[in-house]
């Protein structure tokens, strides 16, 4: 697919560039933003030359340029390929800190084939796409028109009308206390009684997976996630030290038979699991799956961290239990957040859990960071108990309850296989039947952010599967997409 050259991202002076300039930028952002990885053969003259509506001779004067400065190697019979360039990695942007799971695979003794696309490259793209989330099927996070600022404009002015001196100190280690208190009535909703003692707000699910690596995983300790599944913490695991194991999952859930066989091959130290419209394939725990991973749990002396995110967006009613609530966070660590249902960047989550592991994450939080900002949590406390806040989530679940089976026909008409036909939540797992990294590609370079199968493997292997987030898969041009490329493979393939 191809995106015409006056929709490459250029510079102020971009009317003084030549059509050589604008080709040669929109190489180098390709190569920089990891479309095209190191090794990757380019683009040959001939098809970039139709693709961008240019002559073959712009195409070899921007190649030689991007040769020159050493995005490319030209090999002579063969084309253009994309240069291993020596430079060191931004911190936070090495594959196994910052989310990828290539160093997962060395941990497991397993290499897969290098992935054109990783976390990183999803993450960089995720901001190009934030204005545009209909052009993004693969994000992670409902659009912008479908939260209600309004709800934190009005807390921030009412919390404007309060004396300023109270927004001046530092907070609390464990977290803003009416907060707290709210969360632990919450919780009680739930089935799940924790005092707020037993409750430390961080920075989000990622602090509180960061905090809890730090905590409770060794060099060498095993930790069992699910394949597929969240793909941003695998990295935070593996730069602890940590061998990942995957837990397949099936259309009912996870594959508690398989997770039988590798607690007792590798005797994990964690395993974390959404138990609630799982990351990605929509699919939550039955009672009688609840209770079986926490019978695993006791017998073989392992954590659990339970990750229930979605779990706002879980009507009353639908079926789905939470480890929690049968547990008592006896050995269960409960995870939530308000990121999905409120604001991205409010960065307001919480842990809850028997009250050494919560002075102990609070120990930690205050190590790595101090205190979580008292701002945030005094907004989100605001819009809880304002009254609001329900509401505003029951008209989340019914546009999403509005779109899931659209966007589950518009799908399969395209000839793709859902995993699973989940009643709630904003995900749908979908085989293409192709390699996904390559239709990622693709599709970025037709302005659509994907999310291939790879990413949410705890080895980034080579996949067909690919996730959808319902609530971005209006623009008409998706399905017309998916169809011309899904055609090309095949005419290729014959």
């Amino acid at each position: 697919m191809s995106v015409p050259l006056d929709q490459i991202p250029a510079p102020h002076d971009a009317a003084t560039l030549t059509l050589v300039d604008q080709l040669v930028q929109w190489g180098r952002r390709r190569i920089e933003e990891r479309v095209f990885r190191p090794g990757m053969r380019m683009p040959s003259i001939r098809k970039l030359a139709l693709d961008k509506g240019v002559s073959r001779f712009t195409v070899v004067e921007a190649y030689e340029r991007l040769v020159a400065q050493g995005y490319l190697d030209s090999r002579r019979g063969s084309g253009f390929y994309v240069r291993e360039r020596l430079i060191a990695p931004v911190a936070g942007e090495r594959r196994a800190a910052g989310g990828g799971a290539a160093n997962a695979a060395n941990v497991m003794d397993a290499g897969p084939a290098p992935s054109t696309i990783d976390v990183v490259w999803l993450l960089r793209n995720m901001l190009h796409t934030s204005t545009r989330p209909e052009k993004g099927p693969g994000l992670g996070y409902l659009p912008n028109r479908w939260l209600n600022g309004e709800l934190i404009a009005g807390a921030l002015r009412s919390l404007g009308r309060q004396s300023g001196g109270q927004l001046l100190g530092f907070g609390t280690p464990q977290g803003f206390l009416p907060l707290r208190q709210q969360l632990q009535t919450r919780l009680e909703e739930l089935e799940i009684g924790a005092s707020p003692e037993q409750i430390v707000l961080v920075s989000g699910i990622t602090q509180a997976i960061d905090l809890l690596a730090r905590l409770y995983v060794q060099p060498g300790d095993t930790v069992v996630v699910g394949d597929p599944a969240w793909f941003q913490m695998f990295g935070r695991f593996v730069s602890q030290g940590a061998r990942l194991v995957g837990m397949p999952y099936t259309p009912e859930g996870p594959d508690l038979d398989a997770l039988e066989t590798l607690v007792q091959t590798w005797r994990p130290r964690m395993l974390v699991v959404n138990s609630v419209l799982q990351n990605p394939t929509g699919t939550s725990l039955t009672a009688a799956q609840a209770f079986r991973i926490l019978r695993l749990a006791e017998e073989y002396d392992f954590i659990v961290v339970e990750d229930d995110i979605y779990g706002d967006l879980c009507p009353p009613g639908y079926p789905a239990t939470r480890l929690a609530s049968l547990d008592q966070l006896r050995r269960v660590i409960y995870l939530g957040s308000y990121s999905k249902t409120l604001a991205a960047n409010l960065r307001v989550g919480f842990v809850a859990a028997a009250l050494p592991v919560t002075r102990a994450v609070t120990d930690q939080k205050m190590l790595v960071g101090m205190t979580t900002p008292e701002l945030n949590e005094r907004v989100l406390y605001k819009v809880l108990t304002e009254g609001h806040y329900r509401r505003h989530v029951e008209r989340l679940r019914a546009r999403l309850d509005g779109v899931r089976d659209k966007a589950a026909r518009m799908l399969e008409k395209t000839g793709l296989r859902l995993f699973s036909a989940p009643g709630a939540g904003m995900f749908l797992w979908a085989d293409t039947g192709v390699d996904s990294d390559a239709l990622a590609a693709a599709g970025h370079e037709a302005g659509f952010l994907f999310t291939p199968g790879s990413l949410f493997s705890p080895n980034q292997s080579p996949s067909t599967w690919m996730r959808f987030n319902v609530a971005n898969c209006g623009d008409p041009a998706l399905p017309a997409f998916l169809n011309r490329y899904l055609e090309s493979v095949v005419r290729r393939a014959s």
